[in-house]
């Protein structure tokens, strides 16, 4: 089969920043949503660690640094392992803890997808990170 576009192949290295920017977006939605939601999600008993506003203090801030690495584009494969470690987190506990985790497990899933393609395929161009 016939490529109907092949200009647009030249612009295939564009594409990991795509991906690198919606999953910022939704990364910096979680953290806003999150922090929103401070006064009642602090209050929340985990199995193990317990409660406290300190465990939503560490989920916002590790949310919102792994957003901003994303979306500049500075250690994008460090940023897009922790994305998939929070990917999955959210994926096996947004069903238990619906307040905790504002998305639904389908959409933690293709983050999941996302920063797994992007652990896989670097950055994109317009990034501060540089093969080796």
């Amino acid at each position: 089969m016939l490529n109907p576009f092949p200009e647009l192949l030249t612009y295939g290295i564009f594409a990991p920043a795509l991906l690198r920017v919606a999953v910022a977006l939704a990364f910096g939605y979680m953290a806003y949503a999150q922090w929103h939601r401070r006064h009642t999600l602090s209050s929340i008993k985990f199995p193990i660690i317990g409660s406290g506003a300190w465990i939503l203090w560490t989920s916002i801030i590790i949310t919102t640094i792994t957003a901003l690495a994303l979306l500049v584009g500075y250690g994008t494969q460090w940023a897009a392992l922790v994305g998939a470690l929070l990917s999955f987190k959210g994926a096996v506990w947004a069903k238990r803890y619906s307040q905790f985790f504002p998305l639904c497990r389908a959409e933690y899933i293709l983050l999941l997808v996302i920063c797994l393609s992007l652990l896989l395929s670097g950055a994109g161009h317009p990034a501060f990170d540089l093969p080796l």
